[in-house]
């Protein structure tokens, strides 16, 4: 039987290519915050730091705007958006319900190994708010492992493809909460979410894991929105 051209032109499965790579590290940076809103994103510095040329570079970006995760402004510069307050809202009333199935999920189908992991990475975030003077882009990595910890447990790649996607949106904004308020990392509820969703995954309690996280992106955002910070719109 003869292989449809279409096919044989692609490339093999299972291998990653540069443009793959560059995806991967460009989405994890928008997902940790260590990328901003408003942030320009600079094509030839982008490929100078991972040592490739220009061209899976341009791909990885072309990817991330389709995405709306990156987007070309009209003097052809390649930015974070900057999301506005509507538009914030609206992605949370999702996460809140995507994010807190998988919490749920996890609570179902989480084995030892995914409850060490939850727990380590919930022992890092709440030691981090101890410290006097929290590191706080630490902070901000360490949270965002948190959550990854608890929805990789509910054991849905799928689900995890959906979570990304939307944390490529939110994840400059969120971050922003921790990043620019020490106090939210020392004395803010993020740190009793955690502890809660962590117990009621260990118990195996996925409707106290839903509440746990729910409330944790829910409390989150309300403070986001109180300080003012974003542009109304649509």
């Amino acid at each position: 039987m003869t292989v449809p051209v279409a096919i044989t032109e692609g490339a093999p499965l299972g291998r990653k290519t540069l443009a793959d790579l560059a995806y991967e590290r460009l989405s994890d940076l928008l997902i940790s915050g260590r990328l901003t809103p408003g942030d320009k994103v600079s094509l030839r510095s982008t490929a100078d730091a991972l040592g490739v040329s220009m061209m899976p570079i341009r791909e990885a970006v072309t990817r991330l705007v389709a995405d709306q995760a990156l987007e070309v402004t009209p003097n052809r510069a390649v930015r974070v958006p900057v999301l506005t307050a509507a538009r914030f809202r609206d992605l949370t009333r999702v996460r809140v319900e995507v994010e807190g199935y998988a919490a749920a999920e996890a609570a179902r189908h989480r084995c030892a190994s995914d409850l060490a992991a939850i727990a380590d990475r919930e022992a890092a975030f709440a030691a981090e708010g101890r410290i006097l003077r929290p590191d706080l882009s630490r902070a901000v990595e360490l949270n965002k492992d948190f959550h990854f910890a608890v929805y990789t447990a509910a054991k849905s790649p799928a689900l995890i493809d959906i979570i990304r996607a939307l944390w490529l949106k939110v994840g400059p904004v969120i971050n922003l909460d921790l990043r620019a308020n020490p106090e939210r990392v020392q004395s803010g509820g993020a740190a009793g979410y955690h502890a809660a969703a962590l117990a009621a995954i260990r118990e195996g309690d996925p409707v106290a894991a839903r509440v746990a996280i729910a409330a944790d992106i829910a409390g989150a955002a309300e403070f986001i929105l109180s300080r003012g910070g974003l542009p109304d719109g649509d």
